[in-house]
């Protein structure tokens, strides 16, 4: 083999990898935004959730009352699930106690709080008007003493979180088209380096599939490469994340990375293969007296 014909392998198998670890490492980026796009809308929906509607019940309520309204209170429309709360457990709250500097029930005399259920929307909680007929119904029950909701709080919460979705699907969007783009000069390079082997096999009289077959065959296997790196990398960064930063530690769901590492591996195979086409597509049209202008 000639020195040219080394050279000219190198150079080949040079591009090969570059857009091997291109395409990983689009994957890997695309991979863990969305990941954290996911993670980041399931953080907001819990706090969502986390606003609750308090119902205080009468002190001289008896057991059997207690529950029967805990089973009406369940039973409404909006409710998603009904906890209740003793005025014990709220005092013992390590928080509620950090309040005061000593027993509150020695100054008083006796526990001044009150038996409650909280209850949880099975929907958001923004429509102010429903909101307010709810509370109406529930404080006219037999055995409550007040009902309350922070509205405002709800609303607010809701608003921010409309606007942070926004920004991270606007993010993720953009990030999608500059990586795509990035990737298909990437392939097109790689692809242009063998411009002149698709000539030559143009000029044999080999056909379109002929020629086609063993890029795209080559592709399929540079995107199952690109896409087990980046799902490597990926997953080694989720639970590093976790061993740094304890308090992540549900971002590390195996379901969720297993659908992730398969998006990488079935994105990488369609992207690869894809990209490849459309340059050899391109290639194999050109005219053989201009194949050297491109």
């Amino acid at each position: 083999m000639s020195n040219a014909d080394k050279r000219l392998k190198r150079k080949v198998r040079n591009s090969y990898i570059v857009s091997t670890v291109s395409v990983a490492l689009v994957l890997f980026l695309l991979g863990s935004v969305g990941y954290l796009l996911v993670a980041a809308m399931e953080v907001a929906h819990d706090l969502e959730r986390g606003i609750v509607l308090t119902v205080e019940l009468r002190n001289d309520l008896e057991p059997d009352e207690r529950e029967r309204l805990g089973k009406c209170l369940a039973a409404m429309e909006p409710v998603g699930s009904v906890t209740f709360l003793s005025k014990e457990e709220k005092a013992a709250d390590a928080e509620f106690r950090r309040l005061f500097d000593g027993e509150f029930e020695e100054v008083l005399g006796e526990n001044p709080l009150a038996d409650s259920f909280e209850l949880a929307f099975a929907g958001d909680a923004t429509d102010r008007a429903a909101t307010d007929r709810l509370l109406s119904e529930i404080e006219a029950m037999h055995g409550v003493e007040r009902a309350s909701f922070p509205a405002q709080v709800a609303e607010r919460m809701q608003a921010t979180v409309g606007k942070i979705r926004l920004v991270l699907l606007l993010f993720g969007g953009a990030l999608l088209v500059v990586s795509l783009i990035l990737l298909n000069n990437t392939i097109r390079l790689a692809i242009y380096s063998k411009r002149y082997l698709i000539n030559t096999m143009k000029l044999v009289g080999a056909t379109r599939w002929f020629i086609m077959r063993p890029f795209l065959g080559s592709s399929v296997t540079q995107g199952i490469w690109a896409g087990g790196a980046a799902s490597l990398l990926f997953v080694a960064a989720v639970y590093g994340l976790n061993e740094t930063v304890p308090e992540l530690v549900s971002l590390a769901r195996t379901g969720r990375l297993a659908a992730v590492v398969g998006a990488m591996i079935a994105g990488g195979v369609l992207i690869s293969g894809l990209f490849t086409f459309l340059a050899l597509n391109r290639f194999i049209n050109m005219k053989s007296n201009k194949i050297h202008l491109y």
